[in-house]
């Protein structure tokens, strides 16, 4: 399955307006350059490939 990449610029737009939050474009810079790095982080783990019958989660019991 080919995934693409988000738009991270597109994403932090509608974040400061579903947050109501104004952001300067530094900040909005440091964001994207962090969700960036996020990614690129997650990518391997991501990319790992799982048996459709396997369990998503475990359930917790007390």
């Amino acid at each position: 399955m080919q995934q693409t990449a988000p738009d991270w610029t597109a994403y932090i737009t509608q974040m400061e307006q579903v947050l109501n939050l104004e952001l300067d474009e530094l900040r909005r810079a440091e964001l994207l350059l962090q969700f960036s790095r996020i990614a690129g982080m997650a990518a391997p783990l991501l990319a790992f490939p799982l048996d459709d019958r396997m369990e998503v989660a475990g359930v917790y019991n007390a």
